[in-house]
């Protein structure tokens, strides 16, 4: 389908807004905008910014830029009007009247692209309960079956008011249906974060502004093969693989939805039971596009909603480290300054997802953080204990094993102060008896 891509810029909501906070360029909104567009394979014949002094309540836009765009509507022959802005039903409404061709705001079209890369019955569902959400405050549009009665006698009520209030019925009941089915996967995911527990492997989970890489970054590390393209929200149903750091230790990388600015209020609610994968992780990884000149806005959008999330920011400072990927689309000069910064901050690895440029560094700083400092150890495993092999070698670097001849097992190995207190607790009397003998 053609289409007209406008981001309207308030001049009223730019004055009011926090000075503090990184701002996103007009043209940096466009280009986003297309991008989305694009990723649900529209063709777009013509973009612009719109300027909006004084927004009109039941158009937003000024008589003159309806007009303009009508114009271009009809020049290229365009069919669908996509609004980088959030609009009321009434607004969108009457610009579908005035346009004659069918209008999408920033919400529906966010909700649209979630629809067509949802994968999996989850991610299905969670899309159905944000559009259903959308739609529900959207039934005074009046298309032609709401004008008419259901029959019935009396004359209460203008036309459609019935027809209104069944259809208002209809999404209530399926909004329910979903919310139960989603509880039910909360529930499941709850279960699952138990059973893990009990082999308590820590969490490394990816999060980052849409199109940063994560999903690249993720492949890199585990070998997996989830989709990664240079399109937004490419991937978007979350994925958990099980890998082994270079220096042995066994962690789960769990890879994320991309976010975005002004994500819709139904999609962080829907997608909140996937979201709680992040909560629960022990280490976050905070994937940015360097190469990207709007990406200190784009960190600014994701920090907001990980604080809504209950991610604050003296959380922050020991839970996220920042990975500055794509350095290899850079020019060499920036590329090595922005290499040269990355070393001089504590929370920072600068990487290239696609080269593999960064990736050990990164590997070997996850490692640290999990595992704090190392102590040297050297234990006997005792014959009767043996079925706690499986759960040293996955808490511990294994330096020297000893297989002695009376059966016991010698180690020579390196683990946490932690997880060294938990291995005398486990091993207990039979690792003092052990040692005993094999001293004699």
């Amino acid at each position: 389908m053609r289409a007209v891509v406008i981001a309207p810029v308030l001049k009223a909501a730019r004055a009011k807004s926090n000075p503090t906070a990184v701002a996103r360029s007009d043209e940096a909104r466009l280009e986003e905008a297309v991008g989305l567009a694009r990723a649900i394979d529209l063709t777009i014949v013509h973009s612009a910014v719109v300027p909006v002094s004084q927004p009109k309540p039941g158009t937003l836009l000024g008589t003159g830029k309806i007009a303009e765009i009508k114009a271009s509507l009809d020049e290229h022959d365009a069919g669908l009007v996509i609004v980088d802005h959030p609009l009321t039903p009434v607004q969108q409404r009457n610009l579908e009247k005035e346009w004659n061709a069918k209008v999408i705001d920033r919400t529906g079209l966010i909700l649209e692209i979630f629809g067509r890369r949802a994968s999996t019955k989850e991610g299905t569902l969670q899309v159905e309960l944000a559009h259903l959400n959308y739609q529900r405050g959207r039934l005074v549009r009046s298309w032609t079956h709401l004008e008419r009665q259901r029959g019935g006698a009396g004359f209460m009520g203008g036309p459609g008011e019935t027809q209104i209030e069944a259809d208002r019925r209809l999404l209530q009941d399926k909004i329910i249906k979903l919310e139960r089915e989603l509880e039910q996967v909360r529930r499941t995911r709850q279960l699952h974060r138990s059973k893990r527990k009990k082999v308590p492997h820590p969490i490394v989970a990816l999060v980052g502004y849409t199109n940063a890489g994560k999903s690249t970054l993720f492949n890199r590390i585990t070998g997996a093969g989830v989709l990664a393209e240079d399109m937004l929200f490419a991937t978007l149903d979350p994925t958990l693989r099980r890998m082994k750091l270079p220096q042995g230790r066994t962690v789960i990388l769990s890879d994320t939805v991309g976010f975005i600015s002004d994500l819709p209020t139904h999609l962080v609610a829907a997608f909140r039971a996937t979201l709680e994968e992040v909560l629960e992780a022990d280490l976050i990884l905070h994937v940015r596009d360097m190469s990207d000149p709007d990406n200190g806005a784009q960190s600014s959008d994701v920090l907001r909603i990980l604080g809504d999330l209950g991610i604050d920011e003296k959380d922050g400072a020991e839970r996220i480290l920042e990975v500055w990927n794509k350095i290899d689309r850079l020019e060499p000069e920036a590329r090595d300054a922005l290499v040269q910064k990355s070393e001089n901050q504590p929370n920072v690895i600068a990487v290239s997802a696609i080269s593999g440029e960064g990736v050990d560094t990164l590997l070997g700083e996850i490692n640290q953080r999990l595992s704090g400092v190392l102590v040297d150890r050297d234990v006997i495993v005792p014959v009767m204990q043996l079925q706690l092999l499986p759960w040293i070698y996955d808490h511990s670097i294994i330096d020297l094993r000893e297989d002695m001849e009376d059966g016991n097992v010698r180690l020579e190995l390196r683990l946490t102060e932690t997880e060294a207190a938990e291995l005398d607790r486990r091993l207990g009397i039979g690792q003092k008896a052990a040692r005993e003998d094999w001293e004699r």
